[in-house]
């Protein structure tokens, strides 16, 4: 009967997953895109990604916080033409967004702690009014599928039938695998069940386990993942995930970031700075010309401003950290 329940949940979450994918046309445009001041670029989002990263360890906010984060930022760049003095404040938004969902109430980080560790250049309103348009834009409604939701059902789908020692196949090394992958914006276009297999299948294959293996197989029957998707993203995932390898990856810990700042750095985390405001952010949607396939228009008409939005200019530099 847990065996049905867990196949019945993986159907459910299968058929649902398309609503909280990112617009694949609008992550194209953003992978096309030179760095420059007026367009968010692939590396600029990625760079973005990766500062989640760094403060999700930093505060030990969950898996499930990150991804979430990352999901939403995704599909609210994929949406709207944000400019990149604007990015570190959609990123930071979602991350808080994320946790207010996904964390104990009590091990919640305050905003202004939140954008003082992150050394970010707008203040706390800012953030709360940009969580209020990303909320609006994507109906966010606390609830998501991502890849990781489906890595955690395969994870308990395989253990429940696996006569192989169960600890061999560790959740945390492959979530800390999900976590590298999700730091390339490449990876965003994938089906989240399929992304998640992947990684489960190169894991199972890593451990040299037979049973296992037919386990996955079946799951990939039982959501009718073809041969050459799953090995598309398979060959996707092998050396991104040679490229991150680290003994974090390998040997997963929970130790929090460890902060290297200079004399200077320490002094202005300690300080109110101001800066200027920056106009409003521009609300439209790519412009037809920019779109290789259609798309339903789900924001107001492009180049219409939010007149209640005014946001900061990103920091200059960011911390240096290494676990």
């Amino acid at each position: 009967m847990d065996a049905y329940k867990l196949m019945k949940e993986l159907r459910v979450n299968s058929e649902q997953e398309a609503h909280y994918r990112p617009r694949e046309t609008g992550l194209r445009l953003i992978e096309s895109t030179k760095e420059d001041a007026s367009r968010i670029s692939a590396e600029g989002r990625n760079a973005v990604v990766e500062d989640l990263w760094s403060l999700t360890s930093f505060f030990g906010y969950s898996t499930q916080t990150f991804v979430l984060a990352v999901n939403l930022l995704d599909r609210f760049l994929a949406m709207i033409k944000a400019q990149p003095k604007h990015l570190s404040c959609v990123g930071v938004s979602c991350l808080h967004m994320a946790a207010k969902v996904t964390e104990e109430e009590c091990d919640l980080v305050p905003a202004d702690e939140l954008i003082r560790i992150g050394q970010c250049r707008f203040t706390a309103s800012d953030l709360c009014r940009m969580e209020k348009i990303v909320r609006e834009k994507l109906n966010f409604n606390s609830k998501a599928v991502t890849a990781l939701t489906f890595l955690h059902l395969y994870h308990r789908i395989t253990l429940s039938h696996s006569t192989d020692r169960k600890e061999i196949l560790s959740l945390e090394k492959l979530e800390a695998q999900l976590k590298a992958c999700l730091c390339r914006i490449s990876f965003s276009k994938a089906k989240p069940s399929v992304l998640a297999l992947s990684l489960l299948r190169q894991e199972i294959k890593a451990v040299q386990t037979e049973d296992m293996l037919e386990i996955a197989q079946h799951i990939q029957s039982h959501l009718k993942i073809t041969d050459s998707e799953l090995l598309l993203w398979s060959e996707r995932v092998a050396p991104c995930l040679s490229d991150y390898a680290s003994p974090e990856c390998s040997k997963p810990n929970h130790r929090k970031l460890q902060w290297i700042v200079s004399r200077r750095t320490a002094q202005n985390l300690h300080s109110y700075r101001t800066v200027p405001e920056l106009p409003t952010i521009p609300e439209g949607c790519w412009d037809e010309s920019e779109r290789s396939e259609p798309q339903t228009h789900l924001m107001t008409p492009p180049h219409q401003s939010l007149t209640h939005t005014h946001l900061m200019t990103p920091p200059q530099s960011e911390p240096h950290t290494h676990t």
